[in-house]
């Protein structure tokens, strides 16, 4: 996943390929964003132009010496030059070019304060409204200090020096202002659309995450059925094939018995495998198999049934009202089976497998205890090791999906106990959820 840039200058695919930026209306304003630098020659030559044209028409009126002529052109050119190559990087930088020449040229005896309101500009767009409102205060202050030499120390023979002085005051701050208040509006709007298309951004990459999320926990949730389902059937089937082997030649009859047995715990595996790959290929199947439902408690005494067929000697008790929830009564199926697997597989000589479902205080408590013999140390590495963990890790999980708690681990001297208790509280109504 890469995220591109935005720009409101010229739509850009964003993240995932399908955000897209308007164009901005109008096909001059399209023009000017793909030609940022030719905008900033034409701003440069807007302040250039009048400003020298001023200075030349004021030379016959006014006379001054050659050098100072030439110091306020050096200048006034600088001051364009630095236009086109600071405007945008370094407003600043402007700003103070601006200053510098306000207090210096006096075309026509005023004040020339255009450079100044563009740098403000610059600062209110490209940096920040604080910086531009410091910039005008300085700029006030230049402004002030320019009228004040305008007015008293190079007097009008026409126009009195304390009017002369307002004039010039009011051009030195109006000008700034104007540029600074346009800039804050350019700038407020620039930095809120940013805001905006960053949001988005975020926003998108947020959604991918959580649709990776989403994947990753479905691919999880799918794992973890499919290991239910193989590791209990081939378990099953292993057990009883074993056992047939070893009985077919003193006992034909029980070996054949074994191996339907084998024959019917793998058409079963089938069905629910061709089940839950139906769905995954095809999630509007309406197939028998795809529509049948999911095994629940009422399946437990067929699920017994199979391991006391498999030789695992299995008792079921239960206390308390019964599970009424089908996704509840899903996870203690999935609980049952994989803990009864895990005894099969590992505690094949346990004499006695208890499995106990009660409720008790709004919690619903199920519990796995084999008398496997063998040495904990052993159990413990076994049922820990290889593949096996995948059955603990997605029990585990099946209980924190409904804030539980589960346990697993040796049990005595001998013997192996499972125990997942999980939140089942009554409803408004009185019955049990």
């Amino acid at each position: 996943m890469t995220a591109a840039r935005l720009s409101p200058d010229r739509p850009v695919t964003a993240v995932g390929g399908e955000l897209r930026l308007p164009r901005p209306p109008g096909v001059i304003r399209r023009f000017w964003a793909r030609h940022p630098l030719l905008v900033d020659i034409l701003v440069a030559a807007a302040y250039f132009l009048p400003v020298l044209s001023a200075l030349t028409l004021a030379a016959p009126i006014d006379p001054m010496p050659l050098w100072v002529s030439i110091t306020g052109v050096l200048l006034v050119s600088v001051t364009a030059v630095i236009m086109v190559v600071f405007r945008r990087r370094r407003p600043w930088v402007l700003v103070g070019a601006g200053w510098m020449t306000t207090l210096v040229v006096y075309p026509l005896e005023s004040v020339n304060v255009l450079a100044i309101a563009i740098g403000l500009y610059a600062l209110a767009v490209y940096r920040s409204t604080r910086s531009a409102w410091i910039g005008f205060a300085g700029s006030a202050a230049v402004g002030t200090a320019a009228a004040a030499v305008v007015s008293f120390v190079e007097p009008s023979p026409f126009i009195a020096p304390s009017t002369l002085f307002l004039l010039a005051l009011a051009q030195a701050v109006a000008t700034p202002l104007i540029g600074t208040l346009i800039g804050i509006n350019v700038g407020n709007r620039r930095r809120y659309v940013g805001a905006l298309i960053a949001r988005v951004e975020d926003l998108a990459r947020e959604r991918d995450r959580q649709a990776q999320l989403a994947t990753a926990l479905e691919r999880s949730r799918i794992a973890r059925e499919m290991h239910d389902i193989v590791s209990h059937s081939l378990t099953v089937m292993v057990t009883l094939a074993d056992g047939s082997a070893a009985t077919s030649a003193r006992d034909p009859g029980r070996a054949a018995e074994g191996m339907r047995l084998v024959a019917d715990t793998g058409r079963d595996a089938l069905v629910e495998m061709r089940r839950m790959l139906g769905v995954l290929a095809d999630p509007d199947t309406t197939a028998a198999d795809a529509r049948a439902p999911q095994p629940g408690t009422a399946a437990l005494p067929e699920l017994l049934e199979s391991f006391r067929a498999a030789g695992l000697p299995v008792t079921l008790t239960t206390a308390g009202a019964g599970v009424t929830d089908p996704n509840l009564q899903l996870t203690v199926y999935r609980i049952v089976q994989e803990a009864l697997t895990n005894a099969l597989r590992h505690a094949p000589s346990a004499r006695r497998v208890d499995v106990t479902i009660e409720r008790v205080d709004g919690d619903l408590r199920v519990e796995v205890v084999d008398d496997g013999v063998g040495s904990q140390r052993s159990l413990v590495d076994a049922r820990h090791s290889g593949a096996d963990g995948h059955g603990l890790i997605g029990m585990r999980e099946r209980v924190a999906l409904y804030g539980g708690t589960f346990e697993a681990g040796p049990r005595g001297i001998n013997g192996w106990r499972v125990r997942a208790v999980l939140p089942a509280p009554e409803r408004p109504d009185g019955e049990r959820e």
